[in-house]
């Protein structure tokens, strides 16, 4: 008798199977070697908008950072009153005489009324400084907010009482009318009101003023995901095994809390942007003639009736800026959360 032969369905279907495991094992060894970073990467780079809003908010900083250079390389400062010292730009009642608020191949983005300061320089010196202050603000606040935070929801008890009834406090203060009251106090414990207030008090001042009523809310966030963070079974483990609450807090918590970090110091630094160019609009911070986007707002308001393009270009770029940043940071939101599908 001859052995009987094996089916031809049965050894294709055999075969099919040991074919398609290697890939399907490769594929999710695939996925579990990428790490989380690398999957927020991926996730944030299939998002037309975030990336968009990326490239958007990384030209304004090259831009500001390169302002000097820009300048030089324009043959202008923000400082030199040309339709001044140059006869034939301003007519009689000090307004530009070509249209468009003396828009021309010399003055790209025209010159200002009355002292006739180049525009275009005067927006890249302003964008600087304004990134400046909310970007130091931005972190100072951070890293504040991040310690008190997680030392109020860690050690919990009198500890985490305290400094919930501050956070209600500052939470409660309207910051912006705060600021207005608090500005000339913070500046005569430093000068005397007969002697003019050096640039770098000012903006150490903003700064120092911004962090002192900025960290409530992200303090508030990070004490909520401790308390809740501190019982569970990782934390517990390591306190068995006699670990330090620094190497705790390090070790166990941190790791798990850069997800809220990172989004609300992508919320907080366009807040500030704002924020700085608010007080200087209404005389609290910066000050003529240093650039400043407030300051050209405030200059820009006097004279928007009889030509809007002083106020245009500040505006225009700080709208964008905000917009840009806002959008970047709900796609990083947005790539941070495992749970989102794109």
């Amino acid at each position: 008798m001859t052995p009987p032969t094996p089916s031809p369905v049965t050894s294709l279907e055999v075969t099919d199977e040991d074919s398609v495991a290697p890939v399907k094992s490769s594929a999710l060894k695939g996925n579990e070697s990428r790490s989380p970073g690398r999957l927020a990467w991926s996730r944030f780079k299939r998002d037309r908008a975030g990336v968009i809003s990326g490239y958007v908010v990384l030209f304004f900083f090259v831009v500001s950072i390169g302002a000097p250079l820009i300048a030089k390389l324009y043959g202008k400062n923000p400082y030199t009153t040309y339709g001044i010292n140059t006869p034939g730009l301003l007519n009689e009642f000090g307004f530009p005489v070509k249209a468009n608020g003396g828009i021309s191949g010399d003055f790209w983005f025209g010159i200002e009324p009355q002292l006739g300061r180049d525009v275009l320089t005067f927006l890249l010196y302003g964008m600087r400084n304004s990134l400046l202050i909310a970007t130091a603000a931005t972190l100072l606040t951070t890293l504040l907010g991040v310690v008190i935070g997680i030392t109020a929801g860690y050690l919990g008890g009198r500890t985490d009482y305290f400094v919930g009834r501050v956070i209600d406090i500052l939470l409660a203060f309207p910051q912006t009318l705060f600021f207005i009251a608090f500005w000339p106090v913070v500046l005569a414990i430093f000068v005397s009101p007969e002697e003019n207030t050096p640039i770098w008090l000012t903006v150490t001042s903003l700064i120092t003023v911004m962090t002192a009523f900025g960290w409530a809310s992200i303090a508030r966030l990070l004490r909520g995901e401790v308390l809740a963070l501190r019982e569970r079974e990782f934390v517990e483990a390591a306190k068995v095994t006699g670990a330090s609450p620094a190497r705790i807090i390090f070790k166990e918590l941190l790791p798990n809390l850069w997800t809220p970090i990172l989004i609300q110091s992508t919320l907080l630094l366009p807040a500030y942007v704002t924020a700085e160019a608010g007080l200087a609009f209404l005389g609290v911070g910066l000050t003529d003639p240093t650039p400043d986007w407030g300051v050209m707002l405030q200059f820009g308001a006097k004279y928007y009736q009889d030509d809007i393009t002083f106020m245009l270009f500040p505006g225009l770029s700080m709208v964008i800026f905000v917009v840009a940043f806002n959008l970047l940071g709900d796609s990083v939101r947005d790539a941070l959360d495992p749970k989102t599908k794109r």
